[in-house]
């Protein structure tokens, strides 16, 4: 038995443990990536090798924003260029080539040797980063049934802030080791991220194929035998799935890898109704999400605790502890969002989170109007930055990521969750870049234009966004046949369609679709056993 075959052995409950143990490796990838350069820019060490200050302290914040910030350059371009790859040769095979780039990259930064050093080896990491990113939660909304999508890939983001999570640990624990102001503090740090990255290297081959792009490469024998694997049985509801899934993979066509360029501009060669108007929403949720203020309290935490008084030790302590309580809000989002949908998961999750951040701006303010109260009001303050966590977890933390899975037919869907990525590339390298600026100037202060922004983001998610859950992703392009990009309208098109009933749309049944792909299947292996 091959490798790569192993997955046949296994039972669908095994297979599916296995399908989730290893894309929580690549998530954990990505999250660890996100949370560690904390731990790195605290490192007095590193300040000095890298030249962004003098005696451990930081006196040129740009040039720190930049180092990382640019690590979401890479992650574009990688997303692009992975996502395109993917609809190419296969979802597992680029992961593998995405994990590659991740074990490179992690390698040549915790070697580095100077500021021109780290800023290559972090648009290396990007672009494994960005590849991984745009690859595994499509992967995951492929395998995945219409009902359990969003828990699936709930359960998978929790390995995020387990990341993240872990970065701070490990860097509150390597602090101790002469004071914090050995190098192995933050080389270690960085060297860790190969973990992972080895790891998917090593075992991503064992999964199987997602069949939604096995059958857009015309492999259809082996897409109904992932599929029936992997829902436990061949019944009336798995047939007629497969049917869907044959009937759009019919008219599926291979896209260019500028691609994405006509798809922005509106000018793609793609049958599937308005392309770019599903690329900006993409684009724009994930900026959104990144400027509710997840940015500063996930990098800048150690800050925002020092401005409300803490020590050091304490510091690091509650910034582990800020991290790990996403764990739980993830959870409860894996919990929710296929049962209330996604549109009131992100509307009541900026709600949620504008009274997070006003409350906490107006503690923080308080403790500068009245420092003699500042010890009383840390508390306080400190539980709305843990609150904050907690609910952007539960709600845009998985949301952000699931909607650009989902939106794209299978031709497209890997490189079309690109644009998904490279929103949230742009949204966290920009607010990263900038934070330290914000708080330089700003402080606490910045927690009131979150606040604001957060309030902006409800009325934009109503009007605008689809509601995908309990959906066929089949049936997904329905939505988009409507001319309008208001959310009403795109309902009213899809009830049109018959609720998004994709074979009554092109007048088939699931009988004739299964006898069409059988008959397809005949003729190919008499093909096969002529050329013999």
């Amino acid at each position: 038995m091959a490798f790569t075959t192993l997955w046949k052995q296994l039972s669908p409950k095994w297979l599916a443990i296995l399908i989730q143990s290893f894309s929580l490796i690549a998530i954990f990838f990505e999250g660890y990536d996100q949370g560690v350069m904390g731990g790195v820019n605290a490192s007095p060490s590193y300040i000095d090798e890298v030249g962004i200050g003098a005696d451990g302290i930081v006196t040129n914040t740009t040039h720190q924003g930049g180092i990382v910030s640019i690590y979401y350059l890479g992650a574009i371009v990688g997303a692009f260029a992975g996502g395109w790859l993917a609809d190419r040769i296969g979802r597992v095979n680029g992961l593998f080539l995405s994990a590659i780039f991740a074990l490179v990259g992690g390698a040549l930064q915790a070697a580095t040797q100077g500021s021109d050093f780290i800023l290559a080896a972090r648009v290396v990491t990007g672009l494994g980063t960005g590849a991984l990113t745009a690859i595994t939660p499509v992967y995951i909304a492929e395998v995945s049934s219409a009902g359990h999508r969003g828990g699936f890939l709930g359960y998978v983001f929790i390995a995020n802030y387990l990341g993240i999570s872990v970065a701070y640990w490990l860097d509150f624990g390597l602090a101790y080791i002469d004071n914090g102001k050995s190098p192995i503090r933050w080389r270690f740090l960085l060297a860790f991220q190969c973990v992972p990255a080895l790891l998917l290297l090593l075992g991503v081959r064992l999964l199987p194929d997602s069949p939604r792009f096995l059958a857009s490469a015309g492999r259809l024998e082996e897409a109904k035998e992932v599929l029936e694997h992997v829902r436990g049985n061949n019944g009336p509801e798995v047939e007629k799935e497969f049917a869907e899934i044959c009937a759009v993979a019919a008219n599926s066509k291979k896209s260019s890898p500028i691609e994405f360029m006509r798809i922005l501009l509106g000018r793609s060669n793609d049958d599937a109704p308005h392309l770019g108007r599903r690329a900006w929403l993409c684009l724009w949720l994930q900026i959104m999400a990144s400027w509710t203020g997840i940015t500063a309290v996930t990098a800048y935490s150690p800050v925002l605790l020092k401005q409300a008084g803490y020590s050091a030790v304490k510091q690091n302590g509650l910034a582990g502890g800020l991290n790990t309580i996403g764990i739980v809000g993830t959870i409860i989002s894996a919990t929710i969002v296929d049962k209330f949908g996604r549109r009131k998961c992100l509307i009541w999750g900026a709600c949620g989170l504008f009274i997070v951040n006003l409350v906490a701006a107006s503690l923080y303010e308080g403790s500068r109007a009245n420092p003699d109260e500042a010890e009383s009001i840390a508390p306080a303050a400190v539980t709305m930055l843990f609150l904050f966590n907690l609910c952007y977890a539960a709600t845009w933390g998985t949301v952000a990521f699931l909607i650009p899975t989902e939106i794209f037919p299978s031709s497209l869907r890997a490189q079309g969750n690109g644009f998904g990525i490279t929103g949230w590339a742009i949204g966290v390298g920009w607010t990263v870049l900038v934070n330290p600026i914000m708080f330089a100037h700003l402080e606490s202060r910045t927690y009131f234009l979150f606040a604001g922004l957060n309030l902006l983001w409800m009325p934009v998610v109503f009007f605008f966004y689809p509601e995908t859950a309990d959906r066929s992703l089949e049936s997904i392009d329905a939505m988009f046949s409507s001319k309008s990009p208001l959310y009403n309208k795109m309902e009213a098109a899809y009830k049109a369609a018959g609720n998004g009933d994709v074979l009554a749309a092109r007048g088939q049944t699931v009988s004739e679709v299964l006898e069409k792909v059988h008959t397809n299947v005949d003729d190919d292996s008499v093909s096969h056993s002529e050329r013999l």
